[in-house]
């Protein structure tokens, strides 16, 4: 495999929307056969999701998301506030979402769609669960299940939990945390 990095030069960028959570802009850039092209991209200050286990559950969140007009069925997750270490977001999502706290392990990062986007996010484990609420975000509105394990990854296979990060989640905990399920 060639280790040599083909890379993309921004030769201008514009932004073309300034929101709450993201940024949009649109970068011409230089090609590495020199032609020009552009390029849509979405800034995102990057996430965490907490896959929250008991001794054969995990705690789940059920909400409506308005982009796909449907409930999903989550693990608990939230955005990344300005100067917030991912750890410490995990546990203010963990608690604000599902009322309990716990010890973390982190499981890994990722991207959550590098064609558009520079979002990543971070995924932890929480085991040893204690009741710890915070507030709920005031336009959120949320109810915590809690959910066998076995009966999560027959949701993921028969395509019921389509969530990304979710689905992620719940098997990086299978392999750490239930490796003997």
């Amino acid at each position: 495999m060639d280790d040599s990095m083909v890379k993309e030069k921004c030769l201008s960028r514009e932004i073309v929307y300034q929101g709450k959570i993201i940024t949009v802009n649109y970068d011409t850039v230089l090609l590495p056969d020199g032609k020009i092209s552009g390029r849509e991209v979405v800034h995102h200050p990057g996430a965490v999701a907490v896959v929250p286990c008991t001794a054969d559950k995990i705690l789940m969140v059920k909400q409506y998301r308005y982009a796909i007009g449907r409930e999903t069925l989550e693990i608990p997750a939230g955005k990344i506030d300005p100067g917030e270490q991912p750890e410490m977001c995990a546990l203010r999502e963990l608690r604000e979402e599902t009322g309990f706290s716990g010890s973390l392990s982190y499981l890994g990062a990722y991207y959550s769609s590098p064609g558009f986007t520079d979002e990543a996010i971070h995924l932890y484990l929480a085991e040893n669960l204690y009741w710890s609420p915070l507030e709920t975000d005031e336009e959120e509105f949320l109810r915590v299940a809690s959910v066998p394990l076995a009966e999560l990854l027959e949701l993921i296979q028969k395509g019921e939990i389509q969530d990304g990060k979710s689905v992620l989640g719940i098997l990086l905990a299978r392999l750490a945390y239930f490796a003997n399920c």
